[in-house]
């Protein structure tokens, strides 16, 4: 290929779900840093897409497990089956299972040229992916895949300083800064009421003791959850943030970069690995229920020594900041220079 744009072209693909989106762009993003695209000046590309590619499937095949889809293409709208023709991208990175089927779809249309990347685990054979990037808590093993501590988490620099400038006026509240991030009901963890009443009081002897609180929920959190916590924030002066319809733009990576410490719910690798990013010490707070793979993404975290379980206390400490998703963007590009050397 000798015309269009240095560097290759890359697609973050997923359904469009928040979460699952997240991790393909992360890796993206991390991918496309300059550090590394100044190693693959040699790829020149003539498909580069600037956002995310949301590819929305319906009907009965969604009940199949993804590797045995008859058509994956009469699944899509047809302004999404549209995107399978040349020119292939050179790296595709997918998330979520609903991925899984245009993930072999590309692999073999293109003839093997595209880069294909599945993160987190597939559970269906892995032959068709040239790389995994599973979480280590998966316990997923083979020669084409990299495990990492939790999701593939991913700020740049950029995007830090602006939130920082937006959201200045944080930096100068008094006391120590926790971010409190909830999480909610999921298959593995119930936010019961009661649950919800010892976070509160929690939060409360914190809050006496000069803690300032800046809390944030998740689409998970229970109705009961997020009107307790709105009106406890409102009584001790915390600040609280749902959503940009009920409380303005969103300050969370703010908080993130200018908190001194977190206290997040244990059910979500997400909230566990954002302020992990940050070097900033991560307190667990439990939640009724869990499961072996949670008990070992806590361990891991706690291992790496950026986490301890809550015991009413909140404390700071210093650690690398875990960046994982580094590392992941590192060895795609390793692997895709050793298949295409200038």
């Amino acid at each position: 290929m000798t015309g269009g744009i240095a560097g290759p072209s890359v697609w973050a693909v997923s359904d469009g779900r928040a979460g699952i989106e997240r991790q393909s762009l992360s890796l993206a993003r991390a991918l496309c840093a300059a550090s590394r695209w100044s190693a693959m000046p040699h790829m020149r590309s003539d498909d580069c897409r600037a956002g995310p590619v949301r590819l929305q499937p319906g009907g009965l095949q969604l009940l199949l497990p993804p590797d045995r889809w008859p058509a994956p293409l009469a699944a899509l709208p047809p302004s999404q089956r549209n995107l399978f023709k040349p020119p292939w991208p050179d790296v595709w990175i997918a998330s979520g299972r609903r991925s899984i089927p245009y993930s072999r779809l590309v692999k073999k249309w293109s003839g093997g040229t595209t880069f294909v990347v599945q993160t987190q685990y597939p559970k269906v054979g892995m032959e068709p992916f040239d790389l995994v990037i599973a979480p280590e808590h998966d316990e997923v093993r083979g020669a084409n895949v990299l495990s990492i501590l939790g999701p593939p988490t991913f700020f740049s620099e950029e995007e830090v300083e602006d939130a920082r400038l937006r959201f200045g006026d944080l930096a100068a509240h008094p006391g120590l800064k926790l971010l409190v991030s909830i999480g909610g009901d999921s298959k593995t963890h119930r936010m019961t009421g009661a649950r919800i009443g010892e976070i509160e009081a929690a939060l409360g002897e914190l809050s006496g003791q000069g803690v300032r609180l800046w809390i944030t929920v998740s689409r998970r959190t229970p109705a009961l959850g997020r009107a307790r916590l709105r009106a406890f924030a409102d009584i001790v002066g915390a600040i609280f943030w749902d959503s940009p319809a009920t409380d303005g733009p969103n300050p969370y990576l703010a908080f993130l970069a200018l908190c001194d410490a977190a206290l997040v719910t244990e059910d979500s690798a997400n909230l566990i690995a954002d302020p992990a990013y940050f070097g900033k010490p991560v307190h667990l707070l439990r939640l009724e229920g869990g499961s072996d793979r949670f008990d070992r993404l806590h361990a891991g975290f706690i291992a790496r020594g950026a986490a301890k379980w809550f015991d009413g206390m909140i404390e700071t400490w210093a650690y690398e900041p875990i960046r994982e998703v580094e590392r992941a963007a590192d060895e795609i590009v390793r692997r895709l220079l050793e298949r295409r050397l200038p």
